[in-house]
C-alpha cells in the first residue's frame, strides 16, 4: 500500500510564514536594523546575537546622525549608555543591569527590552520622523518635549579636588560665546534663505509657495545631488513600506514574544517595590504582624527624634544663618511671590494669544500679498509674542536676582568676620 499524503491547511501555512514576515518588517524599519536571523537566534540567548542587539538599543534609545562620534563608541560604552537609559525610563526587569558589557551573553534579555520600547511607543514611527529628508525649508516653533531629542544620558561626573571659579567663569564665558556663534550663524541662514526665496520667486510648480527651498535650488544648480536625494528618499519609502508591513503583522510578533518571555526564569522583584531594611513576615497570623508594626513605629520615632537633634545640632553650628524663623518666613514669601509672578505671566501670555499652540515643524514660504491660511502661522505674531514672553522673563529674573542680593547681603551682615565680593555685572 502507498503512503497517503499528508494535507497540508493553507492557513496554518500562512500563519507560519507570518512570523518571518513579521520580524523582516520590524528589522527594515529600524535604523541599521539586524537580520531577522538575529532575532530568533536571541529568542534562544544565543551569544552571536548579542553584540547586533547592544547596537540596536543604541541607536533606538540614542538616535544620532551617521557621522557623529558618539555613533562609533566601544560596545562597553554603549551597553553603559543604554543600560542607564533603560533604567531612567523605568525599564521594570534586573536581569539587564546585570548582563556583561562585553556582548558576551543576554540576547534574550536584550529582545525583551527592545520589546519593551516597542510595547511603550511607535519607536518606527519615531525613527523615520527623526530621520525624514526635508524637501522644505522648515522651521519649528514650538519647544515641546516631544521634539527633543532623547540623546544619550549626560555622564556625571564628581570633581576630584576645589573647582576653581575662575575656571567656571571662563566655561561661562566660552558658552557665552558659542551661544552668540549660534544665534549669528542662524540670523545668517534666514538671510539666505530670504534671499533664496526672493530670487527663485514664481520658479515652483505649487502656487501656493511660488518659490523653491535650498533643496530644490540644489537640485537644479547640481543634478548628481538630485539623483542622491532620489535615492535617499527611495530608502525613505521603503523604510515607510516596512512600517505599513510591521503594523499590519505586529500581532504575531507580540504572540512570538510570549514564547519568548515564557522561557525566561520568572524574575524576583525588584528592589525598589520591597523595603530592603525588613525580613519577610509570614502569614501565619495577624500576631506577628502587629509586632512588626509596633517596631516599625518606634523605630520611625527613634529616627525622628535623631533628626531633629541633629538639625537642631546642625543649626547652632551654622550660626542660624540660613535658618530659623526669619528664614522661614522669607522663603514663604519668596515662594508666594515667585507664585504671583507665574500667575501673572501665564495671564499675560494668555491676553496676548499668539499662535494657537503650533506643534511641529513649519514650512517657510515668504508670501508678498500676506496672506495666510487657516493652519499658517505668520512670522511677525510668532516673533511678537516670543518677544513679549521674553521681556516678561527678564523681569522676573531681575526681580530675583535682586531679592537674591538682598539675602545674600542680609546673610552677610549677620558674620562680621566675613567678606562679601559681588561678581562683576555684565
Amino acid at each position: 500500500m502507498g503512503r497517503r499524503r499528508q494535507r497540508v491547511d493553507p492557513a496554518a501555512g500562512a500563519r507560519a510564514g507570518a512570523l518571518p514576515e513579521a520580524i523582516a518588517a520590524l528589522s527594515r524599519s529600524l535604523p541599521s536594523g539586524p537580520s531577522p536571523e538575529i532575532f530568533r537566534r536571541a529568542k534562544f540567548d544565543r551569544p552571536e546575537a548579542t553584540s547586533a542587539l547592544w547596537q540596536l538599543l543604541f541607536r533606538v534609545l540614542s538616535p544620532l546622525p551617521a557621522g557623529n562620534a558618539l555613533a562609533s563608541l566601544a560596545l562597553e560604552v554603549q551597553a553603559r549608555l543604554v543600560k542607564s537609559a533603560l533604567c531612567s525610563q523605568g525599564y521594570p526587569r534586573l536581569a539587564l543591569a546585570q548582563l556583561p558589557e562585553d556582548g558576551s551573553q543576554g540576547s534574550r534579555e536584550l529582545l525583551l527590552a527592545l520589546s519593551w520600547l516597542l510595547a511603550r511607543g511607535p519607536v518606527p514611527e519615531q525613527m523615520l520622523a527623526q530621520a525624514r529628508v526635508p524637501l522644505g525649508d522648515e522651521m519649528t516653533v514650538c519647544q515641546c518635549e516631544a521634539l527633543a531629542s532623547p540623546g544619550p544620558p549626560a555622564p556625571h561626573m564628581e570633581a576630584e579636588g576645589p573647582v576653581d571659579v575662575r575656571h567656571v567663569q571662563w566655561l561661562m564665558g566660552k558658552l557665552r560665546f558659542r551661544w552668540r556663534q549660534l544665534v549669528s550663524s542662524q540670523q545668517e541662514q534666514c538671510a539666505l534663505l530670504s534671499k533664496i526665496h526672493l530670487y527663485t520667486r514664481g520658479c515652483h510648480s505649487d502656487q501656493s509657495l511660488s518659490h523653491l527651498s535650498v533643496t530644490e535650488a540644489e537640485m537644479l544648480r547640481d543634478p548628481e545631488g538630485g539623483q542622491q536625494l532620489l535615492r535617499t528618499l527611495e530608502r525613505e519609502n521603503q523604510r515607510l513600506e516596512a512600517v505599513l508591513a510591521w503594523r499590519r503583522s505586529e500581532l504575531v510578533f507580540w504572540r512570538w514574544m510570549d514564547t519568548v518571555l515564557g522561557t525566561c526564569a520568572p524574575e524576583v522583584p525588584a528592589a525598589a517595590s520591597q523595603p530592603t531594611f525588613l525580613p519577610w513576615v509570614p502569614e501565619r497570623g495577624g500576631g506577628e504582624l502587629d509586632l512588626v508594626v509596633r517596631e516599625l513605629q518606634a523605630l520611625e520615632e527613634e529616627l525622628r527624634e535623631a533628626a531633629e537633634r541633629r538639625r537642631a545640632a546642625w543649626e547652632a553650628k551654622a550660626g542660624g544663618c540660613g535658618r530659623g524663623p526669619e528664614w522661614s518666613a522669607a522663603r514663604r514669601a519668596s515662594r508666594e511671590a515667585v507664585e504671583k509672578e507665574l500667575g501673572a505671566l501665564q495671564q499675560c501670555w494668555e491676553r496676548d494669544g499668539g499662535p494657537a499652540q503650533p506643534h511641529g515643524p513649519h514650512r517657510l514660504v515668504r508670501r508678498e500679498d500676506g496672506a495666510a491660511g487657516d493652519r499658517d502661522l505668520r512670522a511677525a505674531v510668532v516673533i511678537r509674542t516670543l518677544r513679549s514672553q521674553e521681556a516678561c522673563l527678564e523681569a522676573v529674573l531681575r526681580r530675583l536676582q535682586g531679592q537674591c542680593r538682598q539675602e545674600l547681603a542680609r546673610l552677610v551682615g549677620a558674620r562680621p568676620g566675613l567678606i562679601w565680593i559681588p561678581p562683576p555685572g555684565r
